[in-house]
């Protein structure tokens, strides 16, 4: 990608320590950077939520034209959400000596009970760079949605997570209405929406 000429491009990191760290880790930098008008700015302090990368994938069956979803309880829609049991794309972190491809292989087996036969690399992108460094790494999933359904998760994680079958057109609705309101499931909905007759094509 051709960067704009005009685009700064100095970033001067003056300090950074640790504040917390839990599960995740949360870093203040202290830094100045670049302005558009030319020169350094003033010194700016941030706390930069650092988290592992993260893989998601959308299990697609393109026989039946349907997308397996999974449904979870997240802490992070506790308090802006009547229901906090989100439908989702299988997904996890990449917290181990592993391959995105190789996360998503493994996490559609743990939480939905799926043996996906191939992978479609969609995009990756950061979902809040405004204050985390998470980037996604984002997947569509070929797999056989007979049978699917259920509930897994892994028992030492804590993990309750229910498996839904829908066709392509009732998960694009629960988009529209706002049903499904996270941004990993959005994106991967709209894309396969887009993309779905050079999917089927390929793998049928």
């Amino acid at each position: 990608m051709t960067v704009n000429s005009n685009t700064p491009q100095q970033v001067e990191l003056v300090e950074r320590e640790t504040c917390f760290k839990g599960f995740y880790r949360v870093d203040r930098l202290k830094l100045r950077h670049e302005q558009f008008a030319g020169g350094m700015g003033p010194e700016l302090s941030r706390e930069l939520f650092v988290r592992h990368d993260a893989v998601c994938v959308l299990p697609y069956d393109p026989q039946q034209d349907r997308v397996v979803l999974i449904e979870q309880f997240r802490v992070g829609a506790y308090d802006k959400s009547r229901n906090p049991w989100l439908l989702e794309l299988v997904a996890g972190l990449i917290d181990k000596d592993e391959e995105p491809e190789q996360v998503a292989l493994r996490e559609a087996e743990e939480e939905a009970n799926l043996s996906l036969s191939a992978l479609w690399p969609v995009t990756q992108y950061y979902p809040s760079p405004g204050g985390s460094d998470e980037r996604v790494h984002l997947y569509i999933g070929r797999c056989d949605s007979q049978g699917a359904g259920g509930v897994y998760g892994l028992e030492e994680e804590g993990e309750d997570i229910r498996v839904h079958v829908w066709s392509l057109s009732e998960a694009l609705a629960a988009v529209n209405d706002g049903r499904i309101d996270n941004a990993a499931s959005i994106i991967a909905l709209q894309w396969l929406a887009l993309n779905r007759d050079t999917l089927r094509g390929a793998w049928q």
